[in-house]
């Protein structure tokens, strides 16, 4: 096969096929990226089929999970789904089409003889592989079950020159008749992946290389049917920090996991796409910078591994880069699940947004920080009741008269700061014996944005509230 015959002669069509069988896992939705990332950046068209010919295990649940996903990731088709169950028909017809032209033929066998071929090739150390025994036979003609299995040369190789492997090659003696529809009528999934991409034109299989042994058996069924196979690229699974392939031990591999979590789908599609690609020191990109780049020669023949440092790294990166109109949108949701209802007005956090984005890698976290600006605390972390029980209260009092009396021009940050400064002056006490009581009674907690900000969004009429109400708050425990 010429590599890059197709992409010469017209724009590629690539394809993502998860099977419906469970959540949307970070490595599925890696190759939905590069799939996607590959036809951008060469003008072509990115598909979705969803190979859901397992009916016992694929659900509708499952399917909406994968659209979900991907509506998330900005990663959507450029034509309507094909769902590969609706071709069945297609699928059986075309074998049997290969079978009237001499390509494919019935083999009888039962499920003991096939058992027993199982059982030799075990005790002989050997891949099992059907011994062809209704190869060369006339076919039974009363009506037994029978399957259609293709009639692959007994020889000579198949050669695949893939994008991310190099060439690689497999003598034909080490592929057997593989099964195309069984006894029942039903297709398999190497029939059906073979017929569907070449009905829906695929130029390029972008896949995990855990495919890699399936790319031979479907390079022999197209050259059996007489029809150009794509080109395959099959890039390096992800791994785990301790080498081992990703799994549910490493954390969570749902994609919508992520989501839940408060990771942003920039900094998912950002992280998936360095795990395995990768174009000079570049580390951040957006998907329209990534498919100015993207190319298959950039992606690694070796495994990578998954740090979920690194991704709450590059999520903390682009809540900063995030216009913040846009990151506002993103935590509304958030916002409002906490406090149970729709919020009209988030101008108070869209004033503290700049300093509450500096500190939080987790829009969940970012959305918790923010929560006080729009309800005043209801409680109070251990260590903000214990600040507050230990305050002097007619110094509280006095200070809270004073607060109220600063002009509106000056109730901003720096001149709040200044004037608190003078009076721990003239009342003999350190600004922190101040600052930390207000801290506490402002937000319920410890630790906040600098404390004068804070009073500077929430307005002298709400600060002056929440220190009226500051004794009442109840310890979080």
């Amino acid at each position: 096969m010429n590599q890059g015959k197709t992409q010469d002669i017209r724009p590629p069509r690539v394809r993502f096929a998860p099977s419906p069988t469970g959540a949307l896992h970070l490595g599925s939705a890696r190759t939905a990226l590069f799939n996607w990332l590959f036809a951008r950046s060469q003008g072509g068209d990115f598909l979705v089929r969803v190979e859901d010919t397992d009916r016992a295990r694929s659900t509708p649940e499952a399917v909406r999970v994968i659209f979900d996903s991907l509506e998330w990731l900005g990663l959507r088709g450029d034509e309507p789904a094909v769902f590969q169950s609706e071709r069945r028909a297609e699928h059986a017809r075309r074998a049997h089409e290969l079978l009237e032209r001499g390509g494919a033929y019935k083999c009888f066998a039962t499920a003991d003889e096939l058992d027993e071929m199982r059982r030799a090739a075990k005790a002989e150390g050997r891949p099992m592989r059907y011994d062809r025994r209704w190869r060369d036979k006339p076919p039974k003609t009363d009506g037994s079950p029978f399957a259609v299995r293709v009639r692959a040369p007994l020889e000579g190789e198949i050669v695949i020159r893939d994008h991310v492997q190099g060439e690689v090659r497999v003598r034909c003696e080490e592929l057997d008749d593989m099964v195309l529809l069984r006894a029942d009528g039903s297709p398999t999934y190497m029939l059906s992946v073979v017929v569907d991409d070449h009905d829906m034109d695929i130029t390029h299989v972008i896949r995990g290389d855990d495919h890699l042994t399936n790319a031979f058996r479907q390079t022999l069924l197209y050259r059996a049917f007489g029809w150009e196979a794509p080109e395959f690229a099959h890039i390096p699974l992800i791994h785990g920090a301790d080498g081992a392939k990703l799994s549910k031990r490493h954390g969570a591999v749902s994609t919508l996991a992520y989501r839940d979590a408060g990771i942003l789908p920039e900094a998912l599609c950002n992280y998936l796409l360095r795990l395995g690609w990768g174009k000079g020191d570049m580390e951040e990109f957006s998907l329209d910078e990534a498919r100015a780049h993207f190319t298959l020669a950039g992606v690694g023949r070796g495994a990578a591994r998954f740090d979920a440092r690194k991704l709450s790294h590059l999520n903390g990166y682009w809540i900063r880069r995030l216009e913040s109109a846009d990151l506002l949108e993103r935590i509304r949701p958030r916002l409002e699940e906490m406090l149970g209802g729709a919020v009209a007005d988030l101008s108070p956090v869209a004033r503290a947004l700049p300093e509450l984005r500096t500190r939080s890698e987790d829009i969940n976290a970012l959305a918790a920080s923010a929560l006080f600006y729009l309800r005043a605390p209801r409680n109070a972390d251990n260590k903000a009741a214990k600040i507050l029980g230990e305050v002097d209260s007619a110094r509280w009092t006095s200070l809270e008269k004073f607060l109220g009396g600063i002009a509106d021009a000056d109730w901003h940050a720096e001149r709040l700061e200044i004037e608190v400064r003078d009076f721990a002056e003239r009342a003999a006490v350190s600004l922190g014996s101040l600052a930390q009581p207000l801290r506490a009674a402002m937000t319920g907690t410890a630790v906040s944005p600098p404390i004068f900000g804070v009073l500077e969004v929430l307005g002298r009429d709400e600060v002056l509230r929440r220190m009226g109400a500051a004794f009442g708050l109840e310890s979080a425990d």
